[in-house]
């Protein structure tokens, strides 16, 4: 089992150091797993929430209105899942030793990049050429 890495709690990762470090991957690490427990903590938070206010409302606009919200709310649990599997897959791609890499280019996505997306598969720049390639081809 590897030793756990020492991680200051004001850390943040650095252009002058090595790429992906050992600090470095921790860092992200440990960001992805928060970032999954808060998502999986809202999860059941929305769950006990519907089962909580489960209630038969005689109004129909009332009725109506609180079905929109449970709609709404569905809809954005059902993109946290997704986000969630892209956490996962981030967190695969440390343990394969990939994570900070291009998927396309085999080149390293920048360190501002990463804090602010950490599932990120591609630099800008790749990201940027496969989004102008989807909207000429997308089918309208």
């Amino acid at each position: 089992m590897k030793a756990e890495t020492f991680l200051p709690d004001n850390y943040r990762p650095a252009e002058d150091e090595p790429f992906m470090n050992e600090r470095q991957i921790e860092y992200f690490r440990r960001k992805l797993l928060n970032w999954k427990a808060d998502i999986l903590e809202d999860s059941r938070d929305t769950v006990a929430g519907m089962k909580d206010q489960t209630r038969n409302i005689p109004d129909i606009a009332d009725r109506a209105s609180e079905e929109t919200d449970r709609s709404i709310e569905l809809r954005t649990r059902d993109r946290q899942r997704k986000l969630v599997a892209k956490i996962d897959s981030a967190l695969r791609r440390i343990d394969d030793g990939e994570f900070g890499y291009c998927t396309i280019s085999g080149e390293p996505i920048s360190l501002k990049r990463l804090d602010a997306r950490p599932i990120a598969t591609m630099t800008l720049e790749a990201q940027e050429r496969h989004e102008r390639r989807e909207k000429v081809h997308r089918d309208d």
